[in-house]
């Protein structure tokens, strides 16, 4: 099986739903609608420790990789959420390098990290049987993502990708966007910063590691693709309910005429 990492590295574009709802049930149908990765939102998302484990076998068993965001600062749950199976973990509000290294570390195994074996639930989970192999190939297989989405993030970006362990940069475009105004708006696709969020995938590819962003919009997935973003956020499946919903309510409604 291919994994995350190896699939971006061969250039495909990811489209990852993005799960707030803290339910297996929920999760395993969004995993089943032709995503490629499944996200589970611990930051602003209901996710907790016990959902993550839970709903990891569903987003496995329909195909797709299982990536989850942690809350701010928590890099105690990155090791956790590998632990129970995650390919990729998204860190926010990585402001520092401080902040990079800290979760880097948390991310991969000695010599890069100081992550603690016990992949109780994550080593029976996968096609890898043999612990030594395990532990000699998770550094590779396992994807870090450090956010950037504020200022500071932006000014220590050469030396977050720098950081041991760090594999990827994902954009948050709604925080950047306030972080870009000075706290004046939210508008994630603001024309006069996609030049800057252009220039985090340049440096980020530079540096040979993985460029993501969250799509508010849609539509601006071949822009971002274009350049540079191989890794992107489609919807929660609140979005999805609601965009759902309305196309058919609105077919149905509309065939009454």
């Amino acid at each position: 099986m291919n994994t995350l990492i190896s699939r971006l590295a061969a250039g495909e574009t990811i489209f990852t739903a993005w799960s707030s709802i803290p339910d297996a049930l929920t999760v395993e149908a969004m995993a089943g609608q032709g995503y490629d990765a499944v996200t589970l939102d611990m930051q602003h998302g209901g996710h907790h420790e016990d959902s993550v484990l839970r709903s990891i076998p569903g987003i496995l068993r329909a195909g797709a990789h299982p990536v989850v965001r942690i809350p701010v600062g928590r890099f105690d749950m990155a090791s956790r959420a590998l632990d129970f199976g995650a390919e990729s973990v998204i860190a926010p509000m990585i402001n520092s390098v401080a902040d990079a290294r800290a979760f880097g570390a948390a991310m991969k195994y000695p010599p890069l990290g100081d992550r603690s074996w016990g992949p109780t639930f994550a080593l029976p989970r996968s096609a890898v049987r043999d612990p030594q192999e395990w532990l000699l190939n998770s550094n590779a297989r396992t994807l870090a993502f450090a956010m950037v989405e504020t200022r500071a993030a932006l000014d220590a970006l050469d030396g977050i990708l720098e950081a041991p362990g760090i594999d990827g940069i994902f954009v948050g475009p709604a925080d950047f966007s306030i972080a870009w105004t000075g706290g004046g708006s939210i508008d994630p696709v603001r024309e006069d910063m996609m030049e800057a969020v252009a220039d985090i995938a340049r440096r980020t590819l530079s540096a040979g590691k993985v460029a993501g962003i969250y799509l508010t919009n849609v539509t601006m997935a071949g822009r971002f693709a274009k350049m540079g973003y191989r890794f992107q956020a489609v919807a929660s499946e609140l979005r999805v309910i609601a965009a759902g919903s309305a196309a058919l309510l609105g077919d149905a409604r509309g065939s009454l005429a």
